[in-house]
């Protein structure tokens, strides 16, 4: 795992797919996304290389129930003891009740996907204990009140979490930066595509210096400007 410092509250873990990101407040720290199953203890390894405690990780909030994001995050609230939490449209998903709707692929999206599955674990992934289900509007205990926006297509539950204390954005995969040029772009492997670029126009809509992405380098400085730049080509 590859750990990167973006503000000093704010680190960004990348796994050979997707990332998440460690947010520090004073003592107590959040994990948004947790990667994909098997990466409790290399989750735990990081939080400790940053001089942190796992269990100081007193919440992990799901920006969605694809494995990639919250594969782990069964073993880090083992690991930890924390609270995990998800839309509540995505819930049944993380815990289990019942298998997710795949993606309505375009066809260019095929064998990019075909590749990026070689790079998961096969395994089945645990599931948590217990989650949380949050809602639109919702405001939790970090970053100075971090709101719950709910972005779906990629997923119906899908959100982002929106710090305007900060200046921070986690948009989960609603947005994407490429790894080719850095360009930014709504997701990819959505359920629908046009709600998708809705919700990217919503996200865009945003005061944000800094936007954290499921996959694809963050925006560090003039976030809001560059989403909106890159919105104006999606109609």
């Amino acid at each position: 795992m590859d750990v990167m410092e973006l503000l000093p509250s704010l680190h960004l873990l990348r796994f050979p797919v997707g990332q998440a990101y460690l947010w520090r407040d004073g003592d107590a720290s959040t994990l948004i996304d947790a990667g994909p199953g098997g990466s409790g203890a290399a989750l735990a390894e990081a939080v400790t290389a940053l001089g942190r405690r796992p269990r100081d990780v007193r919440r992990i909030v799901l920006t969605h129930f694809h494995e990639d994001h919250a594969g782990g995050a069964a073993e880090f609230a083992a690991l930890s003891g924390a609270e995990v939490l998800v839309h509540h449209l995505d819930a049944p998903f993380v815990r289990g009740e019942r298998p997710g709707p795949p993606p309505a692929f375009e066809d260019w999206e095929r064998p990019i996907h075909a590749e990026a599955v070689k790079l998961l674990p096969p395994d089945v992934f645990a599931r948590p204990q217990r989650v949380t289900e949050v809602s639109d509007g919702d405001v939790l205990g970090f970053g100075g009140g971090a709101r719950v926006v709910h972005v779906p297509g990629h997923t119906d539950g899908s959100v982002a979490f929106h710090l305007p204390e900060h200046g921070v954005l986690f948009t989960g995969d609603a947005v994407a930066a490429s790894p080719v040029d850095g360009a930014v772009t709504p997701g990819v492997f959505n359920l629908d595509r046009a709600r998708t670029v809705a919700s990217f126009h919503r996200l865009a809509a945003l005061d944000a210096e800094v936007a954290c992405f499921g996959h694809g380098d963050p925006v560090v400085g003039q976030a809001a400007a560059a989403l909106r730049k890159s919105a104006e080509a999606y109609a």
